[in-house]
């Protein structure tokens, strides 16, 4: 089988190839990337000589460059994903995240294939209590979260539609290796190691249920082969946690990882202007996974966090490459009006 993987040079879909790639070893991959701001193609420099290892630079956008392209299914990372990001402009986020979508599944329609489609909690807006289900409303408060619930909806209606066989996965918070130093957790290690300001948005009690990259990638793959045609499969790590208190944990990790005063890192905390429409708690259920197919997360919290920490411990150079030029730029719009206000 070859399987086109978009977005596979970003955070999740770097440490998914790798998994996919050793899982399955028949398998032939190409991956579809843009190298856009959080594509690196560093992250995959450990596979790029393999023999069933093909990388194509492009848009998933671009139709004639999808239809080029020789595949039997397709596993669909690629998106825009900063939430801060689409408030700032919400366009690159309708033109990837929706038509990107949108051309994909016309390729899988047009071809007969299967298509996995990779969403986020994020579409099921905010929850004060209980757990989102599959059957819980999409009712997202960001442009981004409106993006991706978009394709979602293009995915179910080219099911209904066409009858194309696609199935689409929500997963909660990821952390782990490889993840672009915007994001909450190498934001928070990054700056600790710089001595620089850490900056916890509103009071920092905002809830996210975190799971471990690899137990995602472990949960799309499974997915991808056994999952029902036209369903939805929640992905959580039933590991709920204040931004505040990932923030701490992070710093003291850091602290004693790296050899520096404890102390010294939980005062860099700077709590800054909460962005608008900030959603205050999700909280995945699981349990369709777990209960039709026996999927569940491996990695403990506390292992996840020291593996991470380490991770970027032990590859510097990698983060400090990207934390220049641009990402500088909107890190400064991002954050330094913010502090203090």
């Amino acid at each position: 089988m070859k399987v086109l993987i978009t977005g596979g040079a970003g955070f999740i879909g770097s440490n998914f190839i790798r998994h996919f790639i050793s899982a399955h070893p028949g398998y032939e991959v190409v991956n579809l990337d843009k190298l856009t701001y959080a594509g690196n193609f560093e992250n995959l420099t450990d596979i790029e000589a393999l023999s069933n290892y093909t990388f194509v630079r492009g848009d998933v956008c671009d139709r004639q460059l999808i239809d080029s392209l020789k595949f039997d299914a397709i596993i669909h990372f690629a998106a825009e994903s900063h939430v801060d990001r689409s408030i700032i402009d919400a366009s690159p986020f309708l033109q990837t995240n929706v038509i990107g979508t949108q051309v994909l599944l016309e390729a899988a329609r047009k071809r007969g294939c299967r298509m996995l489609h990779v969403s986020t909690d994020e579409v099921y807006g905010s929850i004060e209590t209980g757990l989102f289900t599959e059957e819980s409303p999409v009712m997202p408060n960001s442009p981004y979260a409106a993006s991706k619930a978009s394709s979602d909806l293009l995915a179910r209606a080219f099911h209904e539609t066409y009858g194309v066989d696609v199935v689409i996965t929500r997963c909660s918070n990821n952390y782990g290796p490889y993840q672009f130093p915007e994001k909450l957790m190498p934001l928070v290690i990054a700056n600790a190691i710089g001595s620089k300001a850490v900056p916890v948005y509103g009071d920092g009690m905002n809830i996210r249920d975190w799971i471990y990259v690899i137990d995602h990638c472990r949960a799309v793959d499974i997915v991808f082969h056994k999952g029902r045609s036209g369903d939805v499969y929640n992905i959580g790590g039933k590991n709920e946690q204040r931004n505040i208190d990932i923030v701490k944990k992070l710093l003291v990790e850091v602290a004693r990882k790296g050899g520096m005063p404890e102390e010294r890192l939980l005062d860099l905390i700077l709590f800054v202007k909460d962005r608008p429409g900030h959603d205050r708690r999700y909280a995945i259920d699981p349990s369709k996974m777990e209960r039709e197919l026996c999927w569940g997360p491996e990695t403990g919290f506390d292992d996840g966090i020291a593996k991470t920490v380490e991770w970027y411990l032990a590859n510097r150079g990698w983060w400090q490459r990207i934390i220049s030029g641009e990402y500088q730029s909107y890190y400064e719009m991002q954050y330094g009006k913010r502090a203090g206000s």
